[in-house]
């Protein structure tokens, strides 16, 4: 009898607090009023976490969601509930959350959307016309991986969707994952209906030419002039350039070309962007001091240098030639959108485009002068990013394209010829879905990619 009391008492006591589990499609009794519809889950039983509902929790007092783990490893639930919606309608989520004692957020404190039918089954992507990727073929509408904006005692976690047009519901999930000792408080969680995105649609290009025949290195940059021409003829918004056009053909060593930024190269470049209203990336030999770097210089339509990037890996030849290695990894926020810069042997190296796809880009622009043709898809592929290419080997040799890459890894548009302008349109605002039935892979690469192992440490 003395058992059974106990038992009982504890039962009210976790009821009181929130406590119950419910995993799956089954349900046990809990206080869910309080929580205003939101079910706590968990995979399974012997790693459900801890949930409790704060009335007074959030930034505003509203109420919070918690979700607390204890020292064991693999805890895993998150707090549920189901919103009405009407199918081909756009939606916005949006919550904030509190994390205390969670080493990375970005993949502990998690919001998942699924949508669902009037049975709770999953429906078929159905992207609307012109997201050519899923013509002929629907995959399973891919769970919504909502993103965190900046990191603050509470942070916003948002996102805006299309319904799949078989949709009548979806589910919103507030998870604490895979943080021992972790707690999150979610508040202002909830979905409702929004005008739909608006097109961001650019214009980029690239020019496929080796200058040859110069004498200095203002003779090679002079030599890019009708080529930028021909790419605002075409009505680009960004073109991109080879990578130490000062430096190519000339014979000379690279402390002979190298001069500082701004210098008689951006002046001559940033004259021709705002001549032409264009975004001009260039790659150019930089001199900081006693320090030669090989980078890509970025210049905006009004004539001014917007930043440079200083190529972070460094073939032999450019060890052998004194260069020195850049250490960072800039994005530029730009009308256009957020545009980040590597050069040539870059490529190589997966660590470069995924650093500038973390910082935001949605461009990546690479000055390059060869480089195996495979790494150019992979790395636009494996970030979703677009990735505009100019290099210097003929389209015959089998090796790097001059071409604007989708987010699939494959060009858009290539060059054929030597001294063409390629050009391709894109929507940065337009959400590519794979056809492998990854869906938005963009979002999901943030929430699952590996963690490094300065971000344990900070």
């Amino acid at each position: 009898m003395t058992r059974l009391l106990q038992s009982c008492c504890c039962l009210a006591l976790a009821a009181a607090a929130g406590l119950f589990f419910q995993g799956g499609s089954s349900s046990t009794p809990g206080d869910v009023n309080a929580a205003n519809g939101w079910q706590p889950m968990a995979p399974r039983e012997e790693i459900k976490p801890r949930f409790s509902f704060d009335a007074k929790g959030g930034p505003k007092n509203a109420g919070s969601l918690v979700v607390a783990a204890d020292r064991r490893e693999g805890q895993h639930g998150w707090w549920q509930k189901s919103f009405p919606i009407t199918g081909g309608k756009t939606y916005r989520f949006h919550a904030v959350r509190r994390v205390h004692s969670v080493e990375v957020p970005r993949r502990s404190a998690m919001v998942r959307i699924l949508w669902r039918d009037e049975k709770g089954r999953a429906v078929r992507a159905d992207p609307p016309d012109g997201d050519g990727q899923a013509k002929g073929y629907l995959p399973t509408a891919e769970p919504e991986y909502p993103v965190d904006r900046k990191e603050q005692e509470w942070t916003e976690v948002e996102g805006t969707y299309r319904a799949p047009a078989q949709a009548t519901k979806a589910i919103v999930e507030l998870h604490l994952r895979w943080a021992p000792g972790g707690r999150i408080d979610w508040s202002e969680a909830g979905l409702t209906e929004a005008p739909p995105p608006k097109s961001r649609k650019v214009r980029l290009a690239a020019v496929h030419f080796t200058p040859r025949g110069g004498k200095s290195p203002m003779d090679n940059c002079r030599m890019f002039a009708t080529h930028i021409a021909e790419a605002a003829r075409q009505k680009a918004d960004l073109v991109v350039l080879g990578e130490t056009i000062t430096y190519v053909g000339l014979g000379k060593t690279f402390a002979e070309v190298a001069e500082p930024i701004p210098g008689p190269a951006t002046e001559y470049f940033c004259a021709l962007a705002k001549k032409h209203r264009i975004y001009i990336v260039v790659g150019l030999v930089e001199r900081d001091g006693n320090l030669i770097y090989n980078v890509a210089v970025l210049i905006g339509p009004d004539g001014r240098i917007l930043g440079k990037y200083r190529k972070v890996c460094l073939p032999r030849g450019e060890v052998d030639g004194g260069l020195t290695p850049g250490r960072d990894y800039p994005v530029f926020d730009t009308p256009l959108g957020k545009i980040g810069m590597m050069v040539c042997y870059d490529g190589f190296f997966p660590e470069v485009a995924r650093e500038l796809s973390k910082r935001g880009a949605e461009v990546i622009a690479w000055p390059v002068w060869g480089c195996n043709p495979l790494l150019a898809g992979a790395r636009a592929c494996e970030n979703h990013v677009h990735l505009v290419s100019s290099t210097y080997t003929d389209i015959k040799s089998n090796w790097t394209l001059t071409a604007v890459y989708d987010h699939d890894g494959k060009p858009i548009v290539r060059a054929e010829k030597w001294g063409s302008v390629i050009v391709a349109d894109v929507d940065l605002g337009r959400r590519f879905f794979w056809r492998n039935n990854l869906g938005d892979f963009r979002a999901e690469i943030i929430r699952s990619r590996p963690i490094a192992q300065p971000e344990r440490t900070r």
